[in-house]
């Protein structure tokens, strides 16, 4: 992670900055703006964002504890700046949620979803595994016929875990 970011829990200010990250990475489903606002406010335990030496968010993972299994962290977005792309950001921001949700929630697994198509975010939570000596599983969550007529492609849980 570059020295000039520092990983912060998100406050409900950081909201739109967060919205315009995740619009403008063009892969993300897009949520409403209300919604980033909500995340930030119920959600700040288990989320993190990446501010720069002024303040400003250069990056973001929104996540929550599974309510059926609040071992498991579900990991719903994860974004960065373009500014502050190809540096190790989004792996830096995992690695700082993860530490800091284990910590205070005694967490053993990670999960997310990712379309088959995403191959960076295949790699982002591959590479997470691997750092934390954790195996993946995949299997189809949601197949695209569960989707709106949208052309959503399936989303494939990864299950990472055990992790400690």
């Amino acid at each position: 992670m570059p020295e000039s970011l520092r990983l912060d829990r998100p406050a409900v200010a950081d909201g739109a900055a967060i919205w315009r990250i995740a619009r403008d990475s063009k892969v993300l489903d897009l949520n409403s703006s209300y919604s980033y606002l909500l995340w930030c406010r119920d959600f700040a335990a288990t989320s993190v964002v990446a501010r720069d030496a002024a303040g400003s968010v250069a990056g973001f993972i929104t996540g929550y504890l599974r309510p059926d299994d609040p071992r498991t962290l579900v990991v719903w977005q994860v974004a960065v700046d373009d500014a502050f792309r190809g540096r190790g950001l989004a792996g830096a921001l995992l690695d700082g949620l993860w530490a800091k949700v284990a910590a205070a929630r005694g967490t053993t697994a990670l999960e997310t979803t990712v379309s088959p198509d995403n191959n960076p975010s295949q790699r982002l939570f591959a590479s997470f595994a691997r750092r934390h000596g954790a195996q993946v599983a995949h299997t189809v969550l949601f197949d695209a016929g569960l989707f709106p007529d949208d052309g959503h492609e399936p989303e494939v849980l990864h299950r990472i875990g055990p992790l400690t």
